[in-house]
């Protein structure tokens, strides 16, 4: 062999170990990272374990419990105050609308009246005016 393929081929073997060195290195170091990563990912889970165990405990739940029973009954006490008002909103109504009623009858006798007086008077002149009409002829 000659000179120049030894030298390629010692270039050659000292690249590739290079290579492959910086390969392992690269590796162990990719493998501590990702342990690193696991162990990190490890601690969130049970970070996030214990918060939710915390916020489904007996103690929580009763709390829920206790606020809803709260509200239910500020629902029903609203509910009531609204259905005491709307009675008496009715009952207003209802004697309006009879006050109202009341007045609509006073006035259309009136207006029954008036208008049978209006209706005689009519008559009456219609009867003059054709006496006056036919008696000329």
């Amino acid at each position: 062999m000659s000179e120049e393929n030894k030298n390629l081929k010692g270039n050659l073997k000292t690249t590739l170990g290079s290579t492959s060195n910086e390969a392992k290195e690269t590796l162990e170091s990719t493998k501590e990272k990702t342990n690193e990563f696991v162990e990190d990912a490890k601690d969130v889970f049970e970070d996030a374990k214990g918060k939710v165990k915390e916020l489904l405990s007996d103690e929580n739940i009763e709390k829920v419990k206790h606020k809803a029973e709260e509200y239910s009954e500020i629902a029903k006490q609203k509910t009531t105050e609204f259905t005491d008002d709307a009675k008496e909103t009715y009952e207003d109504l209802k004697e309006k609308s009879s006050e109202l009623a009341g007045d609509a009858a006073e006035h259309l006798a009136n207006f029954a009246e008036d208008a049978k007086e209006e209706l005689t008077d009519i008559k009456e002149k219609s009867k003059s005016f054709l006496q006056r009409l036919f008696g000329k002829l």
